[in-house]
């Protein structure tokens, strides 16, 4: 079967040509035995997927299917499903099934998307590189001694593979950004609010959005318009009008777009992506869009304000899991307080428990001045400079990552150093702002490049049009460039 870059190709051959949803699945079911050994699936739903695909199928036939019939996609192990199993890739949540199903999710199945299986993922949606992961690393599909990225690797990889044609990620801190630009797709993260978290395990409840990764922004539009909305279950989504994402992807006029000039200058940022995005920032100039650098002020308190904030949300709403109520309980408890000491000891892992002890640590009585109340100060002041950007600019663009998808196990010894990971990606989710990654061609090993657009509060629509004018500017540039070579 061919390789579909979009839902409506795919939609073209069920009407046109003798495709069906249910040999769609099974040809998605073929690719994810095939590539096991990537550990994108941390569960397959093979049988309810052929089931659904026939009846989509018969939906078809008489007329009456959804939007998104023909889409088949894998969801985040952080995103509930009824009666599927939910774990966050952890062990203290071993056994558990989801009671309910993300509003986010049953958009998409009342729309005839088929859900295929949950993905891997770095446990709790902590970590930049789905090392974390308590069912084991996921390897990316473009060198397999390689990192996919997180903590949406697996839902990544798995658009990137071909085992499935979308994935629903969530995204703290660049979770479904940096994974896709590692993996060579496509990865949304909304403005905080447009999508409800309603059904989403919560890491830091004041910075996770739910969003989707794709071959296409054509899909990833399209996607967006169907699960963003007011939900009762949400006191904190936005009622505000979905626009029509899907139907407004023309892009018309000339762009301001600002950069930093220490995303191209730096030599911490491999040459690689520093040459690939002075070249897209060139192009963009001479198809006549305003390209300037500026200068942020508060450039360098971006990652101590996200770890200080988001590990202090971690601290509170993994408290919840204590062995009490559900999932796992050591086995070796003697009282209360020892069975809240080993069961939490046992089944969170290193990456977990380091973030809630520094989250913990943030918000103790001698501390929480000095950290937690100064941070959130930051945090503020860092979305009125990033506000005042945008009273100049449409877009910032960067860089997504400082390097390419880096080896397996090169930084799990130095968190730093993994944090580092998340420095253009980690702004968008301070401010609450969108954020967008594309592909941007490969490195030297054939790695792939992303580059980021980020634009105003609820400017989805302006910046999903930009961003697949970009990605077919980017293609019309690689073609004659091909032709250029042959001749």
């Amino acid at each position: 079967m061919k390789e579909y870059l979009t839902l409506a190709e795919i939609q073209e051959d069920l009407r046109e040509k003798g495709l069906t949803c249910v040999k769609l699945v099974e040809h998605y079911l073929q690719k994810i035995e095939s590539n096991a050994h990537l550990n994108a699936f941390v569960e397959v739903y093979a049988d309810e997927a052929k089931a659904a695909a026939a009846a989509i199928d018969a939906k078809l036939a008489n007329g009456t299917s959804g939007r998104l019939a023909g889409l088949v996609i894998g969801i985040k192990d952080v995103l509930s499903y009824k009666g599927h199993g939910l774990q966050a890739a952890s062990q203290i949540l071993d056994s558990y099934q989801a009671p309910y199903t993300a509003t986010a999710v049953q958009r998409l199945i009342d729309e005839d998307a088929i859900i295929i299986g949950r993905q891997n993922c770095d446990e709790f949606a902590m970590g930049s590189s789905n090392e974390n992961s308590s069912f084991g690393p996921v390897l990316n599909a473009a060198d397999n001694s390689k990192v996919p990225g997180g903590s949406s690797g697996g839902s990544a990889v798995a658009v990137q593979a071909g085992m499935c044609h979308a994935s629903l990620g969530s995204d703290t801190g660049g979770s479904v950004r940096q994974p896709a630009a590692f993996c060579g797709v496509v990865g949304l993260k909304p403005s905080y609010g447009r999508i409800s978290r309603y059904g989403l395990i919560a890491y830091a409840s004041s910075f996770d959005c739910i969003g989707p990764i794709t071959k296409s922004v054509a899909d990833a539009a399209l996607l967006l318009e169907i699960m963003a909305g007011g939900d009762e279950f949400d006191s904190t989504v936005s009622t505000k009008k979905v626009p029509a994402y899907s139907a407004s992807l023309a892009w018309e006029g000339k762009a301001r777009i600002g950069y930093i000039r220490d995303t191209i200058d730096n030599e911490a940022i491999s040459l690689d992506i520093r040459r690939q995005t002075q070249e897209i920032l060139n192009r963009l100039s001479a198809e006549g869009h305003e390209v300037v650098p500026v200068e942020m002020s508060l450039l360098d308190s971006l990652l101590p304000t996200y770890y200080i904030l988001t590990t202090a949300e971690a601290s509170s709403n993994l408290s919840r899991f204590d062995g009490v109520r559900y999932g796992h309980r050591s086995a070796d408890a003697s009282d209360l307080e020892s069975m809240y000491k080993k069961t939490r000891t046992e089944a969170f892992g290193a990456e977990v428990r380091r973030r809630i002890l520094l989250g913990t640590f943030v918000l103790s009585a001698n501390y929480y001045d000095a950290y937690y109340t100064k941070a959130q100060r930051v945090r503020r002041l860092v979305r009125e400079e990033t506000n005042r950007f945008f009273d100049q600019f449409d877009f910032f663009i960067s860089p997504v990552t400082p390097t390419t998808a880096f080896p397996i196990g090169e930084k799990t010894e130095d968190p730093l150093q993994m944090y580092l990971a998340d420095i253009f990606t980690v702004q968008a989710n301070v401010v609450g702002n969108p954020a967008v990654a594309i592909p941007n061609g490969l490195d030297e090993q054939g790695m792939p490049i992303g580059i980021q657009i980020m634009a105003p509060y609820f400017g989805e629509e302006k910046m999903l049009a930009f961003a697949d004018y970009l990605t077919k500017l980017n293609k019309k540039v690689a073609k004659e460039y091909s032709v250029s070579q042959q001749v």
